[in-house]
């Protein structure tokens, strides 16, 4: 009898913990696992952990999967995605603070995982440009470019995980006059470097935490002014005098925006920061997920398994108030689904199950009952598996503290530290203000001088 063969496709966040579910039995001594080929567009793992200068597109063509920037910080406390099996302190052997740069975010993320055994799964620059079921043999056709060899490859597989991500094709709306805009128009994903609008006047459009993030980093390195418009309320924070809030807008002239309320105000540039889509252009119509950013997407079982075809997987689709740990929870659940160790009920039920939660999603109406219900879903898929288990309700908890510390100081809110919930230690302090700490490269911060 052949072996089960799985695909994953990406080998960021979710993709490695899928990896790394299946790594943990063979070091435990497991054996007869699936063989499993994990296929990755860019030439490391990491996903949107990886910085890179480039916008638009890669050495090989294809569309840039990244949209991280240089300067960019933890914006929610690192004690809320902390891993059940690695700490933060066994990872550092010290305590650091509670809002850590992107470079020791992702040098903890990549500090538990054994490259060498990962990497026997991966190949890299091998974008997927096709994906077909059989339902006469039950198997997956995957075809990918091989950026390395120049040839396309086509392999068949039980299953396919879908570990792509929804944050990479970007959600651009057209306002009237953007053509003759004479300053710079981007969206959020290929913004890079917060300096080069240094002495501007930037305008952001939309009322995401990228756009919270991104006009605050603008701030940080000089920005002259930075005016966030949205159609929704106010974000409720005491901003800076630089940082102003409007409505949404209307129209471009010149270098004018002409607000819904009737004001004016002329800027250098503008950065769309008005969401992503989900989108899988590899898949036909009836493998293709379709949905919205929200927190249970319709037609995947738990949240993973694809409900028209059980053995397609989708990993990481849900809006996110947990990071890593959502994923690792489940990894471990659609591992054992695969291994037979979980049985799925027929398709009806799952249809019932899809929907109790959907229910109970349309009934959320404040980000607090948002965040328990994630937590609750996490307890769901942890429940069902031998993953270890930690303290999801706790770091919900704290993850309605830092809701709170925002609003109480919006620009200080990563000078806070908090308890880890897995280990009890208490995060070190940093020795100025983050406004004041311009160096985010891994060395930099590590060379602190922390205060406990």
């Amino acid at each position: 009898m052949s072996k089960t063969k799985i695909a994953i496709l990406g080998a960021g966040p979710s993709g490695l913990a899928q990896l790394r579910a299946f790594e943990a039995l063979r070091k435990a001594g497991v054996k007869d696992l699936p063989e499993i080929v994990c296929y990755e567009k860019q030439n490391d793992i990491g996903g949107m952990w990886n910085y890179t200068w480039r916008t638009g597109l890669d050495k090989n063509g294809e569309p840039v999967h990244g949209s991280m920037y240089r300067y960019l910080w933890s914006n929610g406390p690192k004690e809320c995605l902390e891993f059940a099996d690695y700490s933060f302190d066994r990872h550092f052997n010290q305590p650091i603070p509670s809002y850590p740069p992107r470079e020791v975010l992702k040098d903890y993320i990549m500090g538990r995982i054994d490259k060498r055994a990962i990497f026997n799964y991966v190949r890299f620059e091998s974008p997927v440009r096709w994906v077909t079921f059989d339902n006469d043999t039950q198997l997956f056709s995957v075809t990918v470019m091989n950026h390395k060899t120049g040839e396309q490859e086509t392999e068949e597989f039980d299953y396919v995980i879908v570990a792509t991500g929804h944050f990479s094709t970007p959600n651009m709306p057209y306002y009237k006059g953007m053509e003759q805009f004479p300053g710079r128009v981007l969206h959020a994903h290929d913004f890079r470097d917060a300096l080069e609008f240094e002495g501007q006047d930037v305008l952001l459009v939309g009322g995401s935490y990228s756009a919270e993030d991104i006009g605050s980093q603008c701030y940080k390195y000089g920005a002259k002014s930075v005016t966030i418009s949205h159609r929704g309320g106010s974000f409720g924070y005491n901003w800076p005098d630089a940082i102003s809030e409007k409505p949404g807008f209307d129209y471009i002239d010149g270098n004018v925006v002409h607000f819904s309320d009737g004001t004016t105000q002329a800027f250098d540039a503008i950065i769309m920061c008005t969401g992503y889509i989900f989108h899988f252009p590899f898949l036909p119509d009836e493998l293709r997920l379709e949905t919205h950013n929200c927190l249970y997407p319709d037609n995947l079982y738990k949240g993973v398994v694809f409900q028209r075809n059980p053995k397609l997987i989708y990993l990481g689709m849900q809006d996110q108030w947990f990071t890593f740990n959502m994923f690792d929870a489940q990894a471990w659940y659609v591992r054992d689904v695969i291994l037979g160790k979980i049985q799925l009920p027929d398709e009806q039920e799952r249809r019932k199950d899809i929907d109790a939660w959907l229910q109970r999603h349309e009934q959320l109406d404040s980000d607090e009952k948002s965040i328990d219900f994630q937590a609750d879903y996490i307890d769901d898929l942890t429940g069902r598996t031998d993953y270890p288990s930690f303290p999801v309700h706790q770091q919900a908890e704290l993850f309605k503290q830092w809701l709170e510390d925002k609003k109480s100081d919006i620009m200080g809110f990563r000078n806070k530290s908090y308890p880890s919930t897995i280990t009890g230690t208490m995060a070190a302090q940093l020795p100025k203000p983050w406004l004041e700490i311009k160096d985010d490269t891994l060395e930099g911060f590590m060379a602190l001088k922390f205060k406990n």
